[in-house]
C-alpha cells in the first residue's frame, strides 16, 4: 500500500511537470508563497528546536543509552562511518554553494548591509557557516537517533511510523501510520531531487567551463540519464560494497580538492577568515536562528534560510534513516556529538576554504566574480578554481568530485526510499532500488523543465512542511520512550539491591 501510493502521487506529479510545466510552476509559486508567509516562523523555530532537543540528549542521563543491544560494538569503522553520512548528509550541496553562496550574500547581504562593504563579506561566510552548520546536523540527527533507537533497541521494523509507537499505540500499523510513511517517502523522493537537480545544473556549467559544452535542457537531460544509469548500478551492489566504497572515494576527493585549494589559494588570509567566522557564527548563533523581517518585508530569510531548513528537512527522512542504519552500536551521546560536531566542523572549513577563496578573488585581486554568480550560479567554483595554479586540474577533480556525490547520494536514496516501501526491510529487493531511483530522476527531470533551480528550491520548502510536525511528534514520542526505560532500569536496580540485601540479611542469620 506504502509503495503504490506514493509511486501513484509521484507519477501524477512527473505527468503533471511532462504535460503543463509552466502551471505545475505558477502552483508551486503559489504554494511557495503562503508557505513562507504564513510558517516562517515555524520552520525557524523547529530548526532551533531541534538542536536543542538533541544537545540535550547527549548530555542527558540518556546518552549512554547505546543503540542496539547493550553488548553491541559499532559496525563501521569511524572514518567509514563518517564519510558515509557525510556523503549521504551534504554531498552535491556543499559543492555546489561552496563558493556561490558567499559570493551571491556578499553581492546581496542579509540584515541590510550595504552591497560589498565589508561587512557583508562577515556576513556572507557566517551565514554560509549557520546554513550548512549545526542546524542541518540537528535535523539530521533528530530522525536518525530516533530510528536508530526504536530499530535497533525496540527491535521495531525501519520505518518512520514504528517511532510514534509510544504516542498512538498499535495505530502505527494502521492508516495513520501508513500515512506517516507516505509523508517520508514524498519529503525524502523530492529532496533528493532537488539534490540531483543541482548537480546535474552544476556538472553542465563545469562542462560548459572547462570544455565549452552548452548549457541547456537537452545537455541536463544527457547527463542526468547517464549518472542515473551509474547510481542505478551502484545501488544493485548493495550497502556493503557500492556505498561505502563511494563514500570513502568521496571522501578523499573532497580532502584532496579541499588541501590542494588551501595550499594554492591565499592560505592565511583563510586562515584568518576562518577564525573570524566561527567566532561570528558562535556569537550570533541564537539571533540568526530566529531571524525574521516583518517590519521590512524582504525576501532575503525566505530565499535562503528558509529554503535550507525545509532542504534539510526534506532530505532527514532519507539521511536519518541512512545514518541510524550505519551507526547500529553507538551510544546516543557518541551519535549524535559524531553527526552534529563533526560534519559541521568540516563544512566550516570547506566554506572558509572556497568561499574564503572567492571572497579574496573578488576583494583583493579585483577578478568580478559575482557578476558571474549572478549570471550563473553553477560555474562559480569552477571559476575560482580557475585562477589558482593547476586551476584546469583542480576544475576536473571537482567535476569528479560532484559526478562521485551525485551517485552515492542517489544510491543512498534509493536504498532508503527501498527501506521505507519495503516494510522497512533493511534489505530491500534490487526492483524496488531500481523503480525509485527511476522515480527520482524522473522528478528532477519535471523540476528542470519547470524553471530550474527556483523549481528545485520551491518542491523542497513546500513538501518538508508536513514533514516538520512529523519531526516534532517524533522527538515527543521518543523522549517518552527514553523515560518509560529510565524508569524500568531504575525499578530493576532497586529490585536488584533489595534481593542483595536480603541474601545479606539470611547470610547475617
Amino acid at each position: 500500500m506504502v509503495f503504490g501510493v506514493s509511486v501513484l502521487i509521484i507519477v501524477a506529479f512527473v505527468l503533471w511537470g511532462a504535460l503543463d510545466p509552466q502551471g505545475l510552476a505558477a502552483r508551486a509559486n503559489e504554494f511557495l508563497a503562503f508557505t513562507t508567509g504564513k510558517f516562517g516562523w515555524f520552520y525557524l523555530f523547529a530548526a532551533l528546536g531541534f538542536l536543542v532537543f538533541v544537545i540535550y540528549l547527549a548530555f542527558s542521563r540518556y546518552g549512554r543509552i547505546r543503540l542496539g543491544e547493550d553488548t553491541d560494538e559499532p559496525e563501521y569503522s569511524d572514518w567509514s562511518w563518517f564519510a558515509m553520512l557525510f556523503s549521504a548528509g551534504m554531498g552535491i550541496g556543499l559543492v555546489f554553494w561552496g563558493v556561490a553562496e558567499p559570493l551571491s550574500h556578499y553581492a546581496s547581504p542579509p540584515q541590510e548591509a550595504e552591497s560589498g562593504s565589508t561587512e557583508a563579506a562577515r556576513l556572507a561566510l557566517r551565514y554560509a557557516f549557520f546554513h550548512w552548520g549545526l542546524h542541518p546536523w540537528a535535523i539530521y540527527s533528530v530522525v536518525g537517533v530516533a530510528l536508530a533507537y526504536f530499530q535497533f533497541r525496540k527491535k521495531k521494523t525501519a520505518l518512520i511510523s514504528q517511532t510514534f509507537e509510544p504516542l498512538i499505540g498499535d495505530r502505527v500499523n494502521g492508516p495513520l501510520g501508513k500515512f506517516i510513511d507516505i509523508l517520508a517517502i514524498i519529503a525524502t523522493a523530492f529532496g533528493v531531487a532537488t539534490s540531483l537537480g543541482l548537480g546535474t545544473l552544476q556538472i553542465n556549467g563545469g562542462l560548459n567551463f572547462i570544455w565549452g559544452i552548452p548549457n541547456g535542457v537537452t545537455v541536463q537531460i544527457v547527463i542526468l540519464i547517464v549518472l542515473t544509469i551509474l547510481y542505478l548500478l551502484s545501488a544493485a551492489s548493495g550497502l556493503d560494497k557500492g556505498i561505502r566504497i563511494l563514500s570513502n572515494t568521496n571522501l578523499i576527493i573532497a580532502i584532496g580538492l579541499l588541501v590542494c585549494t588551501f595550499i594554492l589559494g591565499p592560505t592565511f588570509f583563510l586562515l584568518d577568515t576562518f577564525t573570524v567566522t566561527l567566532g561570528g557564527y558562535l556569537q550570533n548563533l541564537i539571533q540568526m536562528s530566529l531571524r525574521m523581517t516583518p517590519f521590512t518585508q524582504g525576501t532575503w530569510v525566505s530565499s535562503w534560510t528558509l529554503f535550507y531548513w525545509a532542504w534539510w528537512i526534506a532530505w532527514a527522512p532519507f539521511v536519518g534513516m541512512f545514518i541510524a542504519r550505519v551507526s547500529r552500536g553507538r551510544t546516543i551521546k557518541e551519535f549524535v556529538l559524531g553527526v552534529l560536531f563533526i560534519p559541521s566542523l568540516f563544512s566550516f572549513i570547506w566554506f572558509s576554504v572556497f568561499g574564503g577563496t572567492g571572497l579574496h578573488q573578488q576583494i583583493m585581486e579585483g577578478i568580478p566574480l559575482t557578476d558571474l554568480v549572478n549570471n550563473d550560479v553553477t560555474t562559480a567554483l569552477f571559476a575560482t578554481l580557475s585562477h589558482l595554479p593547476l586551476g584546469s586540474f583542480l576544475a576536473v577533480l571537482a567535476a569528479l568530485l560532484i559526478v562521485t556525490f551525485f551517485v552515492t547520494s542517489a544510491d543512498s536514496a534509493t536504498y532508503v526510499l527501498g527501506m521505507f516501501s519495503s516494510g522497512g526491510s533493511l534489505v530491500p529487493s534490487v526492483k524496488v532500488k531500481v523503480a525509485w531511483g527511476v522515480a527520482q530522476a524522473a522528478i528532477a527531470l519535471v523540476l528542470l523543465l519547470s524553471h530550474g533551480l527556483e523549481a528545485l528550491q520551491t518542491a523542497s520548502i513546500v513538501t518538508a512542511l508536513p514533514f516538520a510536525v512529523i519531526m516534532g511528534g517524533m522527538c515527543v514520542s521518543l523522549l517518552r520512550s527514553l523515560q518509560a526505560e529510565e524508569r524500568m532500569s531504575r525499578k530493576k536496580e532497586r529490585e536488584f539491591r533489595k534481593a542483595v540485601e536480603a541474601v545479606i540479611q539470611e547470610r547475617k542469620h
